[in-house]
Formats: C-alpha cells, sequence, structure tokens
C-alpha cells in the first residue's frame, strides 16, 4: 500500500482542496446563493475536546481571517485559527464515508468519528 505524500501547508493559513471547493460551490448552488463563503470553525465538546465547525454563509465576521481557496473564500475566526492554522480540509466521497475531512497538524489526539480532536 502506497502512503501518500504528506502536504505542507504554510503554518500561517489553512488550505481547502479543489474537490473540497467544488463541493462547497455545489452547496452554495443548491442553496440558491450568489454570495458566500466557507466558515471553518471550532467549538468545545465531541469526544477529544474540540469539534470542528463548518458552514456555508454570506460573509464573513469583522474579526475573521479570509483566506481564498480555488474560488472559495474560507473564513476562520480569530480565536479559532490559532487551532486550525496549516490545517488542509478534503472532501471524500469514497467507500470508508462521505464528507469533509480535516488534516490538522495540531491535533495531537483525534476521535475515530473524524469531527474531535484535541491540541
Amino acid at each position: 500500500m502506497t502512503m501518500a505524500p504528506e502536504r505542507s501547508v504554510p503554518i500561517n493559513t489553512i488550505e481547502i482542496t479543489e474537490k473540497a471547493a467544488d463541493k462547497v460551490k455545489q452547496f452554495a448552488v443548491e442553496k440558491s446563493m450568489e454570495i458566500y463563503g466557507l466558515k471553518v470553525a471550532v467549538k468545545g465538546g465531541g469526544c477529544s475536546g474540540l469539534t470542528y465547525v463548518l458552514d456555508i454563509v454570506e460573509g464573513p465576521e469583522p474579526d475573521d481571517k479570509v483566506i481564498l481557496n480555488h474560488g472559495v473564500e474560507v473564513y476562520v475566526p480569530k480565536k479559532a485559527f490559532v487551532f486550525l492554522a496549516g490545517t488542509v480540509l478534503d472532501f471524500s466521497d469514497g467507500l470508508n464515508g462521505k464528507g469533509f475531512e480535516f488534516s490538522n497538524p495540531n491535533a495531537a489526539r483525534t476521535c475515530g468519528c473524524g469531527t474531535s480532536f484535541s491540541v
């Protein structure tokens, strides 16, 4: 079994893959949203202490960091950025599940559900 090479994302940003960006665009079209971006945040909870939060929203909050990847604006709240810096967000529709997947270098421990982590 060949392992995919680990991708390095600069620590001062996060990245979404082209596949994830395409899925965000598709969801925005389904919601009839002409102006949109992807809010990526964290909140307390889940099996490991913190849970990822994703939402398609019309625009950033005043304290959000705005990152542009593959034609999609990503909004990250200032308080969450320290937990998400260097993260890659991908989308999988394979046999092992379907949905957004986080590759977070800050996560010291993750849960089997893939949506909970601790630092």
